[in-house]
């Protein structure tokens, strides 16, 4: 192994090895320490990071099939209308709904979130939505808020009801 040695503006000394690396003793890393990466590179990262983040939060992209934030796709079968008794109505956990019958033949559906505090609502009960974490109650014909600390309505879902089938429109 041939080294040269090198003299800086500053008057030190550094060599340039089997690497081919030349510089002087303030631009070598320390022996033993490893890699540190300076304040600049960091902020690059933290940076790079954050605007993968925001771009990962957008959500899905126009006419990816999706009709709304729970992930149920237009299309998805929820079940038959006999799965939804008159008066009452049927929690699809799975899809983020509740479907309702508040007349016969006449089928609602809402999210199945409550806008409380984001509680899922367990079923329609005494001619009502309910949920079970604050009592809060819900309209089933228009989701509007009826008891509880709830203010506002259950946002509405859109269905279709073809052939004893209800589907998500």
């Amino acid at each position: 192994m041939s080294t040269t040695g090198t003299t800086s503006s500053t008057g030190t000394t550094g060599t340039t090895g089997t690497t081919g690396t030349t510089g002087t003793a303030q631009d070598r890393e320390p022996q033993g320490h490893g890699f540190r990466p300076g304040r600049r590179a960091v902020v690059a990262a933290v940076g790079a990071a954050g605007a993968v983040a925001a771009l990962g939060a957008c959500g899905a992209s126009e006419g990816s099939g999706s009709s709304d934030g729970s992930g149920a796709k237009s299309g998805t079968v929820l079940g038959s209308t006999g799965d939804v008794p008159e008066g009452g109505g049927k929690v699809f956990a799975d899809q983020g709904v509740v479907v309702t019958q508040p007349r016969a033949g006449e089928f609602k559906a809402f999210s199945s979130t409550c806008t409380h505090q984001g509680c899922a609502v367990r079923g329609v009960t005494d001619g009502a939505i309910t949920c079970p974490c604050h009592r809060s109650t819900f309209d089933p014909s228009t989701g509007e808020p009826t008891g509880g600390p709830a203010t506002v309505a259950l946002p509405a879902k859109k269905i279709k009801v073809a052939d004893g089938s209800i589907t998500l429109a």
